[in-house]
């Protein structure tokens, strides 16, 4: 079972789904981004409440609870929307007793990918493993612990940003995402 996160992560999941003959399906995970520098994870929200925080980031900024607190009921808000919109009315494929692949586009902090991992083992996924093209060395390393394996083909030092290892990275819309999932379920009947 192939689980791509949205958006990036589902086109280069589509690829690896089709490659093994295997379903694809979307597992939705959003950064939680620091007050006043949103690209900066504080952590990250998923599927089914999970929630994962960075300790590090939150001492480093002394972001107070109810920041965190109202930043991750907002961003989970965001994740209870694109589930409905990726899925439209469909229930998630069954994990329980499968192998579960989560792709990603890249790993610059790995917030939104921990909380895919523990979406992925919580749905009761047999095997988990994480695969993305691109990644920062020590996430690759730390990520290790919350999968059976950690497939990154590249590590570079240093990363700078994942954007410089594609040779396009232009900004994947919704609709792709819907069409690419719609078309692996049509593949897979």
């Amino acid at each position: 079972m192939v689980l791509g996160l949205p958006r990036g992560g589902v086109p280069v999941a589509y690829e690896i789904a089709a490659a093994l003959a295997a379903p694809l399906d979307v597992l939705v995970a959003r950064k939680i981004g620091a007050p006043g520098n949103p690209e900066l994870g504080a952590g990250a929200v998923a599927e089914d409440g999970i929630r994962v925080f960075s300790q590090e980031t939150i001492r480093g900024l002394s972001i107070s609870e109810e920041d965190l607190e109202n930043a991750a009921a907002r961003v989970a808000r965001e994740v209870s929307e694109d589930v409905r919109r990726y899925r439209a009315q469909s229930p998630p494929i069954p994990l329980r007793g499968r192998t579960a692949i989560v792709v990603d586009d890249g790993l610059a902090t790995g917030g939104t990918a921990r909380a895919a991992l523990r979406v992925a083992w919580a749905r009761g996924a047999a095997r988990v493993v994480l695969a993305v093209p691109v990644g920062v060395p020590s996430v690759v390393k730390a990520l290790g612990e919350g999968a059976d394996a950690v497939l990154c083909l590249l590590e570079p030092r240093p990363l700078w940003a994942i954007g410089l290892w594609y040779e396009d990275f232009s900004q994947i819309g919704e609709q792709e995402v819907v069409d690419l999932l719609a078309r692996a379920r049509r593949r897979d009947l």
